[in-house]
């Protein structure tokens, strides 16, 4: 699985196009294909039987279970996290009669979100940072950073840390994670977390 040569490892049965730039640590597992032109960061671990599709760019630490189809015109930030099997779309309309590669829509997901097993993303938005969408949650439209969303379609059912845990906002609009203790404050439906340590 190892070469010498390379910065990054990838099991033999792993297929790599030309014209990708995979950083230094990602590992890249059993049956996966990397097509051509991607780009992909830094201590990346990408599972078995994975297609990142051509020009999909991923940033460092970006961990992508088994049986993800990563589709071009999708980008994700440092830190994302996809579950088993989740699905991103890129196309609204498919036609298998009609070519529609010129018609990808984008889909940013942002630092520190994370996607459920067996989500699913429809194209055209963007999943905030340090959201957390559920396992099996169909999104269709875009997702607040820090915001927690499941169900199909899905709905936003409160907020989460940087941890993930669940907030408890108090009458102030001010919540700590129970992990790290570190504050949160939400003003207007938007959540901040505090610089103050």
């Amino acid at each position: 699985m190892t070469n010498a040569f390379l910065p990054y490892t990838a099991h033999e049965t792993a297929v790599i196009d030309e014209g990708c730039r995979i950083g230094e640590g990602t590992k890249i597992w059993h049956f996966s294909h990397i097509m051509s032109d991607c780009v992909i960061g830094k201590r990346c671990n990408i599972g078995q039987n994975v297609v990142i599709s051509p020009g999909v760019i991923l940033g460092e630490n970006v961990k992508i279970q088994n049986n993800v189809s990563v589709y071009t015109g999708v980008v994700c930030e440092d830190d994302v996290f996809l579950g088993p099997s989740m699905v991103f779309t890129n196309v609204l309309n498919p036609r298998s009669a009609i070519n529609r590669r010129g018609e990808y829509l984008k889909t940013l997901v942002q630092k520190g979100a994370s996607i459920g097993a067996n989500a699913t993303v429809v194209c055209g938005h963007t999943i905030g940072a340090f959201a957390l969408i559920g396992a099996g949650a169909v999104v269709t439209k875009d997702v607040p950073p820090y915001a927690l969303v499941y169900g199909n379609p899905s709905k936003q059912h409160g907020w989460v840390s940087e941890a993930g845990h669940k907030l408890a906002f108090d009458q102030q609009n001010e919540a700590i994670c129970p992990e790290t203790g570190e504050k949160y404050f939400l003003d207007n439906n938007v959540v901040t977390k505090s610089s103050l340590k």
